[in-house]
């Protein structure tokens, strides 16, 4: 009697191990996405201006309409699990970019959160490979920078790195009356070397455009 008890018991675990997801195996929602919280926060305040017919630092109702636009898309990728970032560089140079490196055991020993990657141009970050935003060299600016979603453009000069929210395909392109580079989307943001563990050199972009590029792109 005892032997068909345990081996109820057993089958039972089993059970639960097979059809039951373990807490530990279950993936973080994406409501506790520091992106999509970021992306739900804007698109609020955007609303509550819109609805009240007011300016959000100093944006125009056309400018209020154009981000609740591009967040709202954002915001749908993140809901259906898009987890990584793209960038297309159609600047005329070769820029360079922040992604996941390869998983390896190296990893673990890694000085920095991420690695810097050289992008040609004309070519786009590979499909599924994380582009977590560009670097901006130290003769590089931007024209038109927005520090947050609901921000209002000023001219941000490098050495700097942005970053993107996942779901996003950035493309970057240079004014050709200005040299600026402009950013297509508003929700890039500068990252602050004292809380985050990204390398960010103190380099030209005429350094950049010797380097042999060595992003995952699609062409590769």
């Amino acid at each position: 009697m005892k032997i068909w008890k345990s081996l109820l018991i057993v089958l039972m675990i089993v059970a639960n191990l097979a059809f039951a997801q373990p807490s530990f195996a279950d993936r973080p929602k994406f409501s506790k996405n520091p992106d999509y919280i970021e992306v739900t926060q804007a698109l609020n305040e955007l609303s509550q201006a819109k609805d009240a017919e007011t300016q959000v630092e100093s944006l125009t109702p056309e400018e209020i309409q154009k981000r609740t636009e591009e967040l709202t898309l954002q915001k749908y990728a993140l809901e259906t699990g898009i987890n990584w970032g793209k960038c297309d560089n159609q600047t005329g140079n070769t820029i360079a970019v922040y992604g996941k490196r390869p998983n390896s055991e190296d990893n673990e020993d890694a000085v920095y959160d991420n690695g810097l990657y050289f992008l040609a141009n004309g070519q786009s970050t590979k499909n599924n490979w994380d582009c977590d935003g560009i670097y901006l060299a130290n003769d590089v600016k931007v024209a038109n920078f927005t520090s947050s979603p609901n921000g209002q453009g000023e001219e941000l000069i490098g050495p700097a790195a942005l970053k993107i929210l996942d779901g996003t395909q950035l493309v970057i392109k240079t004014n050709p009356d200005t040299a600026a580079i402009e950013l297509n989307v508003p929700t890039v943001k500068v990252v602050d070397s004292n809380k985050a563990n990204w390398f960010i050199p103190d380099i030209s972009q005429t350094l950049i455009d010797t380097r042999v590029p060595n992003a995952p792109t699609n062409q590769a």
